[in-house]
């Protein structure tokens, strides 16, 4: 057999070794219960066979302890099962608080990257080792699913809202990148990968092209051009809250609630602002829903969070 022949991919990152791991103990433990059925189904059946018309079969009485055994045990697997895999999902979908943050952007029928510092990207994504990272994702038409296989992950990307996902590469290589959910006739070349480097090489990859602007300044012009600093300033009386240290703190409603102001807060307020109405404040801001691309949404919301945070 070849020697570059693998039936899994490659693991690349610091989760798809417990990803393997679980997947292994779950496929071990079907097989086992699989094997065992069906070896008992062909021991009763042959042993307990009617050999003849007249036989009558002897009662067996039920034996207590042999039915609690057969309930508790498989029970107990199954909560020991449940909670690795709680555990393990909640690790996977908890990125650190020092990630590195990139926004992706699907749409019909490819991959719009771009990194904190610039750099854009179609259809590739270039990550250092040792170093967490965290996409936040949007999709510009349909469904898509941001799938690395060599990483373990799958996310899907839905529209009208953010998705978010993390990983720490740990080892150099290019890995493939697909759409894991069927979004069109050309979904099959919705493909690229993921460049993992080191340290040193990715940041002579991010100084070595022209970077551009970074998403916080461009969201920073968008947010002048569309006017919403005339309402958002900082200035006393101010027709809308101050942006300065919102993200991801607590904002008091018109109705009592309390909610976090995080990505999908503002988006939402952003494109349906009369829906979640900040105490204080009469509902004057219009609506940009259609009027703005998710790429621009995210240069906003880079630009907001720029502006101070109070997210652990």
């Amino acid at each position: 057999m070849d020697k570059d022949f693998h039936i899994f991919p490659d693991r690349a990152s610091t989760l798809a070794g417990q990803v393997d791991t679980l997947y292994y103990v779950l496929t071990g433990l079907s097989v086992f219960f699989a094997a065992l059925i069906f070896f008992l189904i062909y021991l009763f059946a042959v042993r307990y066979r009617r050999r003849s018309e007249d036989e009558v079969p002897r009662q067996i009485p039920g034996l207590l302890q042999l039915e609690l055994a057969w309930s508790v045990i498989p029970f107990g697997m199954s909560l020991v099962v449940f909670f690795w895999g709680a555990k393990l999902y909640f690790e996977t979908y908890t990125p650190p608080d020092d990630a590195l943050e990139i926004y992706v952007v699907g749409k019909q029928w490819m991959w719009h990257i771009q990194h904190p510092s610039g750099p854009r990207e179609i259809n590739q994504l270039h990550v250092p080792t040792g170093r967490p990272v965290k996409l936040i994702m949007a999709s510009e038409d349909v469904l898509h699913s941001f799938f690395i296989p060599a990483f373990r992950l799958k996310k899907d990307v839905v529209p009208g809202r953010y998705a978010t996902m993390w990983f720490e590469a740990t080892k150099p290589g290019i890995y493939h990148l697909f759409c894991a959910e069927y979004c069109g006739t050309k979904h099959s070349q919705m493909i690229g990968s993921v460049v993992v480097m080191e340290p040193i090489q990715y940041q002579r990859w991010l100084s070595g092209g022209d970077s551009g602007e970074t998403p916080a300044v461009a969201g920073e012009k968008k947010f002048q051009q569309l006017g919403c600093i005339t309402c958002h300033g900082d200035k006393p009386g101010s027709r809308g809250p101050s942006l300065k240290g919102v993200f991801g703190a607590p904002v008091q409603l018109q109705n009592g609630d309390v909610v976090t102001a995080n990505e999908d807060y503002i988006r939402e307020s952003i494109l349906n602002p009369h829906r979640k109405i900040t105490a204080g404040y009469t509902p004057i801001m219009p609506t940009y829903q259609g009027q703005i691309s998710e790429v621009v949404l995210l240069q906003i919301m880079a630009y907001i969070k720029s502006l101070g945070t109070t997210q652990k």
